[in-house]
């Protein structure tokens, strides 16, 4: 398990309360963590990968704010370092939003990225 001084990912308080909900309205366990990363794939050439896991690997680096624990494998730490991941709950749809300073290219609908 790898703990991180230095950020890689941020999370705003927006995107806490949402993991929260979803954590409650699922019944998930609040021990669990969040995993976020990337993979292969997408309209632009990556996609942003999240889900809920009980699970973590030795290597995965864990970032905690509120009581939401991120994990994330070091390969997606690459792609990722610097991101703020957000939660939009406005008219234009719900969902989590990734701000990538590395991303060199979005697609429309934001769930894929290029670098």
């Amino acid at each position: 398990m790898t703990e991180s001084a230095v950020t890689s990912i941020t999370i705003t308080d927006a995107a806490v309360q949402a993991v929260h909900e979803t954590i409650r309205t699922e019944n998930r366990s609040p021990e669990g963590y969040l995993r976020v990363g990337v993979r292969a794939g997408g309209c632009s050439g990556y996609s942003y990968d999240l889900e809920f896991t009980d699970e973590r690997r030795d290597d995965d680096l864990i970032i905690e704010k509120d009581g939401v624990r991120l994990i994330l494998d070091p390969k997606s730490e690459m792609f990722l370092k610097g991101t703020e991941l957000d939660y939009s709950g406005g008219l234009n749809g719900k969902g989590f939003v990734f701000t990538n300073p590395n991303a060199s290219g979005t697609c429309g609908c934001g769930e894929s990225f290029s670098v």
